[in-house]
């Protein structure tokens, strides 16, 4: 068996590239009324055996085929039978040495991923699913992070029994708190909420759970299938027509009820090494050191190799399937400072040539965890290179958020609203998306936001500074206000709204259901502070403004000033079309517990919002002075 070095060599040279550059988008299994097409990617193997069986996991194998090298190193069998419904997987001879392994482009799986499965995709449609379009853009984006077992496990949430963990809670309507009728739990909860974009956290099929266990829980940041929804979350993850279906069935019920979606991708690294791609082509997808070494910028393991040529078709046709296939609104790509800036371009471009420029949300994490042995010449698509990606290519912006809250790992590390000095500046480049001074482009690459997943959910941040209960809410609105006026893209973890806890635990990624459900109950004992939110996000969208995505949307940003403990500044509100009232703004930080006052300048100005509400706009009254009481952001309009 050839050495990782050796085989490095070998994929770095021209002459791999020229003789086994696959352009085709067919690989993996193909299925119509017309026949099945099974197309392998697979240049230094000597020998494979494609095998079939009638289900995903017990049965033995009752039929083998040997398969015919074609160009480019693929490998095909042809078949002129609808295969929907049989199982299979490859036998591989590679140096001599025999290996199995799954479809690394399957489309369908049997249980826990293990065998791959031949599907006729038509037969999963949903009914009306030609039907199926995205909701009309939103004067903002609003997105909401969600893990589909975190949002309907806990009974109080009122979904049935069957449902609870599962896509199909997402198809349950007019749900409500222990069944109620009164107090909206799931989709009629986020519409009150006004949320525009749901980001559901990794849906493909991972490797960190039992997908026959009702009680393993994980994220899902362990790809095994990237192209097969995860099956843990179907009502029968050993029938793999069944995830697809009921996937489907979650993205049309969002669809309907008014929300884009948005998919978590982990492009960045694998579950484990012993996996189909590694098998298929060895050491093809991942990155090694020079001296052999595997890469592990992810700290997971392995790096995927982004920027190799078919790795990069392969990334590329992944995304553009689960928008083809499951009608995909955007992506989150996690730890995207590990994949490479022309890749992430090329995506945009793809995206935009066919469904429009921007229609498609991408954005990510512009960090690694560590370095990564990308190939010289290559640029990683991390925060300093945010100038080298597309205008629409968005990153979670960490100044913003620790400028807001403080720092991320250092639990008493505060940050503007809970006593951080000398962070007014911060703060004001925070208004302005970091637009303007050589960072981002526009806002429209920039995720403003203050709590995701990962870390400390922004309640339990707050209270490692902030004992006391009362003050901890009136600094949480403070800090919602002022993120929720700054430019870019706005961005919050599910629950952040009604003070979610993890119990103070930084990172519950394999803990408990119990530590991570959505606790629905507690949506209405800080109906408050809930209520703070929906008001916020209300108003957000009448103020074009801050809405502004272009390049030159800083600009509207003047008089910016400073001092101790807050900030100030006006915001040019006028469109084209003029739909705000509001031709102009003022707002004030405070997060003194002294009152600032500010001379308000001349004009009839109107009070929209102030600490204790968020619906003052609704009946907006005669402002007669510019002054923002304690630990509060004033916001004033003028007509």
């Amino acid at each position: 068996m050839r050495t990782r070095q050796e085989l490095k060599g070998l994929y770095h040279s021209s002459e791999f590239q020229e003789k086994y550059l696959y352009e085709g988008s067919d690989l993996g299994a193909v299925c119509t009324e017309e026949g099945t097409t099974f197309l392998l990617w697979s240049p230094l193997a000597e020998e494979v055996n494609l095998r079939f069986y009638k289900d995903g996991e017990k049965t033995p194998c009752h039929q083998i085929i040997s398969m015919e090298k074609e160009k480019k190193g693929v490998w095909a069998y042809r078949r002129s039978e609808n295969l929907h419904g049989v199982y299979y997987d490859y036998e591989i001879t590679l140096d001599g040495e025999k290996t199995v392994t799954g479809d690394p482009y399957a489309r369908a799986c049997g249980v826990n991923g293990i065998r791959s499965m031949v599907c006729d995709l038509k037969k999963t449609d949903p009914k009306h699913w030609d039907e199926d379009k995205r909701p009309e853009p939103s004067p903002e984006n609003v997105i909401y992070e969600l893990h589909v077992k975190e949002f309907s496990w806990e009974t109080s949430g009122g979904f049935k029994k069957e449902n609870r963990g599962k896509y199909r809670a997402f198809t349950e309507e007019h749900t409500t708190l222990h069944g109620d009728g009164v107090h909206p739990t799931g989709l009629d909860y986020l519409k009150e909420l006004g949320v525009t974009h749901v980001q559901i956290m990794p849906a493909y099929d991972y490797g960190s759970v039992d997908e026959k266990s009702e009680t393993d829980f994980n994220w899902g940041y362990d790809p095994v299938n990237y192209n097969v929804p995860e099956g843990s979350y179907s009502t029968d993850p050993e029938h793999g027509e069944v995830r697809i279906r009921e996937f489907k069935e979650m993205i049309q019920s969002l669809h309907r009820n008014g929300f884009r979606v948005i998919m978590d991708v982990v492009y960045n690294h694998m579950y484990s090494l012993d996996n189909n791609l590694n098998r298929t082509v060895p050491w093809y997808y991942f990155r090694t050191e020079k001296n052999g070494e595997i890469s592990n910028g992810s700290a997971c393991g392995n790096d995927v190799a982004s920027e190799r040529p078919m790795c990069a078709r392969y990334i590329l046709d992944s995304v553009l399937y689960w928008v083809r296939e499951y009608h995909i609104d955007g992506f989150r790509f996690d730890l995207m400072g590990l994949l490479d800036v022309e890749l992430m371009n090329r995506i945009r471009r793809e995206l935009d040539a066919v469904y429009g420029e921007g229609e498609i949300l991408i954005y990510g994490e512009p960090w690694a965890a560590d370095a990564t042995a990308m190939e010289d010449g290559t640029a990683p698509a991390l925060k300093n290179n945010i100038q080298l990606l597309d205008k629409n290519i968005g990153m979670f912006c960490d100044n913003t958020r620790d400028a807001v809250k403080g720092h991320v790992f250092e639990a008493e590390t505060p940050g503007f609203v809970n006593g951080a000095q000398d962070m007014e500046d911060k703060i004001l480049d925070s208004v302005t998306a970091w637009c303007g001074k050589g960072g981002a482009k526009a806002p429209s690459q920039i995720i403003t936001y203050v709590s995701a997943h990962d870390n400390w959910t922004l309640w339990d941040k707050l209270e490692k500074t902030i004992p006391d209960k009362k003050e901890r809410e009136r600094v949480n609105r403070l800090a919602a206000a002022v993120y929720m006026t700054c430019q870019g893209n706005l961005f919050f973890l599910s629950g952040e709204e009604f003070a979610r806890t993890k119990d103070g635990y930084e990172n519950t990624y394999n803990a408990s259901i119990e530590l991570n459900w959505l606790d629905w109950e507690r949506a209405y004992e800080y109906q408050e502070l809930r209520r703070y939110y929906q008001g916020l996000i209300a108003l957000r969208k009448q103020l074009s403004g801050l809405c502004d995505k272009s390049e030159e949307a800083w600009k509207r940003i003047s008089g910016q000033w400073k001092e101790e403990g807050a900030v100030g500044f006006l915001v040019d509100n006028r469109d084209k079309e003029q739909t705000s009232p509001w031709k102009k703004l003022l707002i004030i930080y405070n997060r003194t517990e002294t009152t600032v006052k500010r001379e308000l300048p001349e004009g009839e100005w109107e009070l929209l919002l102030n600490g204790e509400s968020s619906f003052l706009w609704k009946e907006a009254k005669k402002a007669e002075k510019a002054e923002a009481a304690p630990v509060s952001v004033l916001l004033l309009g003028q007509r």
